[in-house]
């Protein structure tokens, strides 16, 4: 039982600490991102906003798209905020309601 309980607080400790990814920051965050929306291919699908994505040293534009609706979740725009030193990217992602 002492050797369950040891193993279990190790892998938990240890998805915890894989689940922390860096968080990159920028002096000036990029500018407005405008494009067209193209027409939904169904009722059921939901606009994905695009995404600032760090890469190669700086945050680069990945173009949103739809997604199919997943019952009992609605999804939360990426955004930016402030931080100590300049701006951070918090990714658009799926919650649950």
């Amino acid at each position: 039982m002492r050797r369950n309980f040891s193993f279990v607080a190790f892998l938990v400790t240890v998805l915890c600490f894989a689940s922390c990814g860096p968080a990159y920051v920028v002096r000036e965050r990029p500018g407005e991102v405008i494009y067209l929306r193209p027409a939904p291919p169904s009722p059921e699908h939901i606009w994905v906003s695009g995404d600032w994505v760090w890469a190669n040293g700086h945050y680069g534009w990945h173009e949103g798209h739809y997604e199919t609706r997943r019952p009992g979740f609605r999804w939360i725009e990426g955004h930016w905020i402030a931080v100590h030193g300049g701006w951070h990217w918090i990714p658009g992602h799926w919650r649950r309601y």
